[in-house]
């Protein structure tokens, strides 16, 4: 997946001659707290809602001096970038360029939310395991190899860690709902099981959440 599959469809950039008025308009209809301006198509900068507030909000945004540098991803890149930035910005939507650096459109938090809500992980009927480890100590294979002695595979995985912690929260998704079995190999090679979640009271929720959230976003 690259940032040019994710580009939003509904919201549109702002113009030079826009006021901080007009751009808080639009940052609440959409529920977000940065939009890009544009000049044709030059991106020009990325406006926050604090820059807004620290201004006139009767001037144009195009006199106004950003706080955030030109954060912005290729049509190219890989989800996994478009994530970084958003992460070490906090940004609740990021531009995307071409390779000439012209503006072709934003990526918003709300698009990235959908994206990981529709794939094929999420839908797939299934269970959730939780270990801790150490960070030196983590192998996917050696944890398929345990999974998949069971008839069972991972259907995706992730990983939680802190910088200052030697220590890791390795989230696996089991295509099965049953995973006591799966869960009894994993200590039986001293792995420690954090937590488990069974589809049908963990998954249930989450959709839950996500449809309110969606529900709410879309007010």
């Amino acid at each position: 997946m690259i940032a040019n599959n994710l580009l939003s469809q509904t919201i549109v950039p702002l113009r030079t001659s826009d006021t901080g008025e007009d751009a808080l308009s639009v940052m609440s209809d959409f529920y977000v707290k940065h939009l890009p301006i544009v000049n044709n198509t030059e991106l020009l900068g990325l406006i926050s809602e604090d820059d807004i507030l620290d201004h006139d909000v009767e001037e144009a945004v195009g006199s106004y001096k950003l706080s955030i540098n030109r954060p912005y991803v290729k049509s190219s890149d890989h989800l996994y970038e478009v994530l970084r930035l958003v992460s070490d910005y906090q940004l609740t939507t990021i531009p995307v360029v071409n390779n000439e650096k012209e503006y072709l459109g934003l990526i918003s938090q709300e698009d990235l939310l959908r994206f990981f809500a529709s794939i094929g992980s999420f839908k797939e009927p299934g269970s959730i395991i939780v270990l801790e480890m150490g960070k030196r100590d983590y192998s996917l294979a050696q944890l398929a190899r345990i999974v998949e002695s069971e008839n069972s595979v991972i259907l995706s995985s992730f990983i939680t860690s802190t910088i200052d912690s030697t220590l890791i929260d390795v989230t696996l998704k089991i295509n099965r709902p049953e995973i006591q079995r799966i869960i009894a190999s994993f200590e039986r090679f001293d792995l420690q099981v954090k937590a488990s979640f069974q589809e049908a009271a963990y998954f249930d929720s989450l959709r839950d959440r996500y449809d309110s959230l969606m529900s709410y976003l879309n007010v």
